[in-house]
């Protein structure tokens, strides 16, 4: 996948991740970045647990990088002291 792929990939897995963490956008850069951290922390969680290969560019693997995103969001607000989750 190209770059502008990834990029995009980021954008919505981490404005998704964002949307469910606290209801609102943390903006695009930092969208971009949850959801590209997020894809690696969910597929190392994927692939510990289940032995799954998610590295690839499929609704699958969207799902994985938003829970990876999900949880890297929460690790940030509880080390930042921001609200989350409504």
């Amino acid at each position: 996948m190209s770059i502008l792929g990834w990029i995009i990939f980021g954008l919505i897995t981490g404005f998704v991740a964002s949307k469910i963490v606290n209801d609102r956008g943390e903006g695009c850069i930092l969208n971009i970045a949850l959801g590209l951290v997020g894809a690696l922390v969910g597929g190392f969680i994927f692939r510990q647990l289940a032995g799954f290969d998610a590295f690839q560019f499929n609704l699958v693997s969207m799902f994985v990088a938003i829970i990876g995103a999900v949880i890297v969001l929460l690790g940030y607000h509880a080390l930042t002291g921001r609200r989350g989750l409504r």
